[in-house]
C-alpha cells in the first residue's frame, strides 16, 4: 500500500493467464492516479487483472450471464471502500484484435480500454449514445496526457 496524504492506496497489475507484456509499470500508475485526482476522487484498492478472451468469457457468463466476449469487465467496489477501487478484468486478445480493426498501435489501445475500466469506477456511463460520446471524448482527453505516447 502506498500512502497519498492521509490515504493508503493499492494499484496491482495482474496477469492470469497471459504471459506478461511489459509496460512502462510505474508512469502508468502515475497516469491512474493522475486520473483519479483529476476528477476530484481518492484512489483506493484497484486490480488490473489481464487475462485471455476465455477466462473473460467465463467471467461474462459467470457474473453477469452474458455469453459473449469483451475486451473489459469493471466490478466497482467504491461505494464499500470509500474511495476509488474495483477489479477491471481486461482481455489482452480482445486488445490485439481491437488494435488491429481500429488501426491503432497495441498500447494506445490497451491505455484508453484501461481509461475505460477506470472511467467506469469514477461514475462514467456509455449504455447510451450521448453517454458513450462523453465516455470516448474522456478517454481522448486522457490518453493525451500520457507523457509517453
Amino acid at each position: 500500500m502506498k500512502k497519498l496524504g492521509d490515504q493508503s492506496w493499492q494499484l496491482d497489475f495482474t496477469w492470469v493467464d497471459k504471459d506478461k507484456i511489459p509496460f512502462p509499470e510505474e508512469k502508468v500508475r502515475k497516469w491512474i492516479l493522475f486520473v483519479i485526482e483529476n476528477e476530484n476522487n481518492i484512489p483506493g484498492y484497484l486490480n488490473f487483472v489481464f487475462c485471455s478472451d476465455m477466462y473473460l468469457h467465463k467471467i461474462n457468463l459467470d457474473f453477469l450471464n452474458h455469453d459473449d466476449y469483451t475486451d473489459i469487465i469493471t466490478f466497482d467496489y467504491t461505494e464499500d471502500f470509500n474511495s476509488i477501487s474495483g477489479d477491471i478484468f481486461i482481455s489482452i486478445d480482445r486488445i490485439k484484435e481491437n488494435s488491429i480493426e481500429f488501426e491503432t498501435d497495441f498500447f494506445i489501445e490497451l491505455y484508453r480500454i484501461m481509461c475505460h475500466g477506470l472511467l467506469h469506477l469514477l461514475g462514467y456511463k456509455d449504455k447510451k449514445a450521448e453517454d458513450k460520446i462523453v465516455m470516448t471524448g474522456m478517454e481522448d482527453k486522457y490518453l493525451k496526457m500520457i507523457d509517453f505516447l
